[in-house]
């Protein structure tokens, strides 16, 4: 029996374009999966909450140029603007929330709609989502995507998979600010989602639907001891009110259920998330590509997600 498909999808936005053209090539490589396809999925709607003060921030023909590159250099196979007509998001926003929504993006600027889109158009059996400035260590004779799967088989409480958050350290501990338990065949499970890197089950993934609509704090205080059913629609008609985060709505629902997300504690994989966007970190991001690839990094690294430049460069 041959292996369950699975597509990669990565959003891009303006937002990412001091980085891209080294992440996204890193990632595919680094991967090093047959994916059905390889799919960016471009961000065209208007920059909002912290995503406007980000460094580096080009022009809508400069995203485009650079996907068209990664297009014919092969390194995706396809690309595909989020679709933002309303009568679409109406019907996705009803199959994932159970209710009509206006805002695409939640109050940070993350795109809520975009996430769902990837999902909701992923044509295979299984979907992998990168964040698209992350990074990603796996040995040439090791796959956690393969591996994923097979746990997904014999775990179908676990909705989703990612590689080990941050090299490993050598007692196995992991750094986390939230709960954890440890499965004897191999994993971390968690409660609490993250959205920067994912493998679910396509079909797995609409059991855990609808999820909980969680709007931020209002100035209009009133509005927040009305049923959330009322505020959901008051803020449909109005068209107000700002969203939470997706991995907060759909850990608060892992929280509601008997689903938790997978963290592989197989050392041969492990992921690094990048907070820094200044020049000297994109002038040295190359290299610290080619570390992470050899599997090389500072002792002080290990057992933390999030990169630590000054150990780096």
């Amino acid at each position: 029996m041959g292996l369950p498909t699975c597509s990669l999808w990565i959003l891009v936005a303006r937002t990412d374009i001091p980085f891209m053209m080294h992440t996204i090539p890193h990632l595919v490589r680094m991967s090093n999966f047959p994916f059905r396809e390889r799919v960016l999925a471009i961000d065209t709607a208007p920059l909002t909450g912290d995503k406007i003060g980000r460094p580096g921030i080009g022009t809508m023909e400069d995203l485009r140029d650079r996907t068209q590159q990664l297009l014919k250099t092969g390194v995706v196979d396809r690309l595909v603007d989020l679709n933002y007509d309303p009568t679409y998001r109406d019907r996705v926003y009803r199959k994932h929330f159970g209710s009509r929504i206006r805002p695409t993006h939640n109050y940070k600027g993350y795109p809520i709609l975009g996430t769902i889109f990837t999902i909701e158009e992923a044509k295979s059996d299984y979907m992998l989502h990168f964040d698209s400035d992350m990074l990603l260590h796996q040995q040439p004779d090791y796959s956690w995507i393969e591996e994923s799967m097979n746990l997904m088989e014999k775990h179908p409480e676990i909705m989703s998979f990612r590689p080990l958050t941050g090299p490993p350290r050598e007692d196995g501990s992991l750094h986390q600010r939230v709960s954890y338990e440890k499965d004897p065949d191999g994993f971390y499970k968690f409660k609490f989602f993250g959205s920067r890197v994912y493998l679910i089950n396509s079909k797995g993934f609409d059991q855990l639907l609808p999820l909980p609509i969680i709007w931020r704090p209002y100035r209009q205080k009133f509005m927040e001891k009305l049923p959330l059913k009322l505020q959901t629609t008051l803020n449909y008609i109005a068209g107000k009110g700002k969203l939470d985060s997706w991995e907060i709505m759909v850990s608060q629902k892992l929280e509601q259920t008997d689903y938790f997300r997978g963290v592989l504690a197989n050392t041969k994989a492990w992921t690094l998330h990048p907070k820094d966007r200044s020049p000297e970190f994109i002038q040295a991001l190359p290299s610290i590509i080619e570390r992470i690839e050899a599997g090389d990094y500072p002792p002080e690294q290990a057992g933390y997600y999030d990169l630590i430049s000054e150990l780096w460069f």
